[in-house]
């Protein structure tokens, strides 16, 4: 997948300006797809250049001009093309997950330190989602908005960020708490040998 194909997919939403983009990008499309705002602005350049958004010039009153965007025609066909090719399986790649399976052999405790920051982390992606998911559903429960909702597509990548965020939450807490119970019981034997 391409920056180019998120990008089209969260202007499905309606007309957005670059800024209101970027900050879509980093609440809902994060949990799925990176991007900097920079890298946002020039694709939407790209984009616009080949005719698969459109963008209009608003004038504003004591502030700067802005452009909003929205998907055209073609952007919507290349969503569709995008849509009906198979999909890559999806691989992690997690300098993190590098650091635990060297733990054997190196300190693990900043190792450690590093698993009990990325559980506080996705602690807080987690009660972004969640307040994210309930903003979208509205006034409906859960299962009424999957059955009745006017858009389910935000909702269900919404609720695969919330799981991954909650399974990498529970990783990191339960790596962290072996990993130092197990530097404890290595430091209780150390000592008792050298009582001995």
């Amino acid at each position: 997948m391409a920056l180019r194909h998120a990008v089209l997919a969260a202007l499905l939403d309606g007309e957005f300006s670059g800024y209101q983009l970027a900050k879509g990008f980093d609440i809902g499309v994060a949990n799925f797809w990176h991007a900097l705002p920079q890298q946002l602005y020039a694709e939407l350049s790209r984009l616009e250049g080949e005719g698969l958004v459109a963008g209009r010039e608003v004038v504003q009153e004591g502030r700067p001009n802005k452009r909003l965007f929205t998907v055209t025609d073609a952007g919507v066909a290349e969503l569709e093309r995008f849509a009906a090719d198979t999909a890559k399986p999806s691989f992690i790649r997690d300098d993190l997950l590098v650091k635990v399976q060297a733990v054997d052999g190196v300190d693990a405790t900043p190792v450690i330190a590093q698993l009990r920051e990325r559980a506080r982390v996705a602690e807080a992606k987690t009660e972004v989602l969640t307040a994210l998911l309930r903003r979208l559903r509205g006034d409906l429960d859960e299962e009424e908005f999957l059955r009745t909702g006017r858009r389910i597509g935000p909702y269900l990548t919404c609720l695969r960020g919330l799981a991954f965020e909650r399974e990498t939450r529970e990783w990191c807490e339960r790596s962290a708490d072996l990993l130092t119970a197990r530097g404890e019981r290595a430091v209780r034997r150390g000592s008792g040998r050298a009582e001995a």
